[in-house]
């Protein structure tokens, strides 16, 4: 989970750079990557982050077959399992991307979240139907994201830590940090769903768009760059929250 955060770290500081002109730059999961492996020790640090997302996909896929036994409403701990397989599929494929950039079998030439949200987009609207079903998966995204600043607001995720396995005087932070992240995490995803509706209402594939769109896109507004800001430190704040999370994480 530690890697899992430190990409969150990395992904505030590309947004940051993006809310300040830096519309070349690419603000996503792989791009985050893609910034640690071009430091001094950068194929030390894809090393690491190879197999620790590798260990924390499958830790989260355990998670979703056996744990979450502490949530006592059937409902909530089915989706909770699901959000857990969710993670830990996007673990895994981040930990074998950053171990392609490293073995140099793949580079940082590749897709983006962009180029293949827009290409199963296309996909799914070629499909009979295929706007109703791309309006649903838009629908889906932005429940997920109301869900999340939802998550952040009550801090409903601090049922899912053991507190007190967290160094006294810590434990509020850890709620602050969690709060912003969550909230954070949600206002990135709900950009995302909302452009995913706009391609289905228009039936253009092109104006959907993953993580690095949705930031771009709110860089845009008129306060953009305000808010972008607001919403790197969010991720920034997540990021930090995975560190305390990877010790006090009930499993």
């Amino acid at each position: 989970m530690v890697c899992y955060g430190l990409i969150h770290l990395i992904l505030g500081y590309l947004a940051v750079r993006v809310a300040f002109g830096d519309s070349g730059q690419r603000a996503d999961q792989n791009g985050a990557i893609q910034e640690v492996g071009a430091t001094t020790f950068g194929s030390i640090v894809l090393w690491v982050l190879t197999i620790g997302l590798v260990a924390y996909g499958l830790w989260q896929l355990m998670m979703a077959a056996i744990s979450y036994h502490w949530v006592t409403k059937h409902g909530k701990r089915v989706r909770k399992r699901i959000g857990a397989a969710f993670r830990g599929v996007i673990g895994i494929s981040l930990g074998l991307y950053a171990g392609k950039l490293v073995t140099g079998a793949g580079s940082s030439g590749q897709s983006g979240s962009n180029q293949k949200q827009q290409e199963w987009t296309a996909k799914l609207l070629a499909l009979p139907a295929g706007q109703v079903l791309v309006a649903i998966v838009a629908a889906v995204v932005i429940g997920v994201a109301v869900a999340e600043i939802v998550k952040g607001v009550k801090k409903s995720f601090v049922k899912d830590l053991d507190m007190d396995d967290l160094p006294n005087g810590t434990q509020q932070w850890v709620r602050r940090l969690g709060v912003a992240g969550y909230i954070a995490k949600g206002v990135v995803l709900g950009i995302v769903g909302v452009l995913l509706g706009f391609a289905a209402f228009d039936s253009k594939p092109q104006e959907a768009g993953g993580l690095d769109r949705a930031l771009k896109t709110l860089a845009a507004q008129p306060f953009g760059t305000v808010a972008l800001v607001i919403v790197a430190l969010g991720l920034a704040a997540f990021g930090v929250y995975c560190f305390a999370a990877a010790r006090a994480h009930k499993s």
